[in-house]
């Protein structure tokens, strides 16, 4: 199981919100490419990027700082979401060295587009299921849909998705520690490889959800907790990797 520092970026810099609220947020750096580079120093084998405005507008707003991570880390896989919505922008993305993009709001609202991108660029596309009590929430978290997780989750378990992203809205930037059970259930019900995310605090959280890793969840984002040092990405990912050797 994977531990994957997330980067945040809005405005150019890197930053974390609470519960989606851009109008709450913190900078943690004004230099993402430093930022990226802290954590491939910290044994990270993955980064998770949001580009907060691009959810917002609906087209990336910070690609250029995306791009400049992946020429300076070049050998480091990054994912990618926020305001992907054509396989034009998925595939600016992927020439630029990114190893996977996440369509979120789109899933809901064009399932075929997630259907057409998985053909068109296989091996690369991840879903984002972002929820709030259950239901899948859109466009950088302002809309609530009456869409399931699980439902979506199962609505793509054929189409050659690579993994789901899963955010619990309401433990995301909280420091509250992870919902494992709600993760569990998405990955068993939903038939997909779930990577966690929302609410990822301190050791704890990883092994409680490295306990929970073969019912099918790959990885564990974290933000918050990184920056504000209750978790430590080494010894993490070194635990992770402990608790879920073959």
């Amino acid at each position: 199981m994977l531990v994957i520092p997330a980067i945040d970026l809005k405005d150019g810099q890197c930053v974390r919100l609470r519960q989606g609220d851009m109008d709450d947020s913190t900078v943690f750096s004004d230099d993402p490419v430093a930022t990226a580079e802290q954590w491939a120093q910290a044994s990270a084998r993955r980064l998770h990027m949001v580009d907060l405005n691009g959810a917002f507008a609906g087209t990336p707003k910070n690609a250029g700082a995306v791009k400049a991570i992946t020429q300076a880390l070049p050998s480091l896989p990054v994912q990618i979401g926020g305001g992907i919505r054509d396989c034009h922008t998925i595939e600016n993305y992927l020439n630029a060295g990114v190893s996977y993009v996440i369509i979120g709001t789109a899933a809901v609202k064009n399932p075929e587009f997630v259907r057409e991108a998985c053909e068109r660029f296989p091996g690369h596309i991840i879903v984002g299921i972002d929820a709030k009590a259950g239901f899948v929430a859109t466009d950088g978290w302002a809309e609530t849909s009456t869409v399931r997780a699980v439902d979506l989750a199962r609505d793509f378990r054929d189409a050659g998705v690579e993994a789901i992203v899963y955010t619990d809205i309401e433990r995301d930037g909280m420091m509250q520690g992870v919902n494992i059970a709600a993760t569990v259930n998405l990955a068993v019900e939903g038939g997909l490889p779930v990577i966690a995310s929302g609410g990822v605090t301190n050791i704890d959280d990883i092994r409680g959800l490295a306990e929970v890793a073969h019912n099918g969840i790959i990885g564990a984002i974290t933000g918050r907790a990184i920056y504000e040092g209750t978790l430590d990405v080494a010894e993490a990912q070194a635990l992770s990797d402990r608790m879920t050797r073959d």
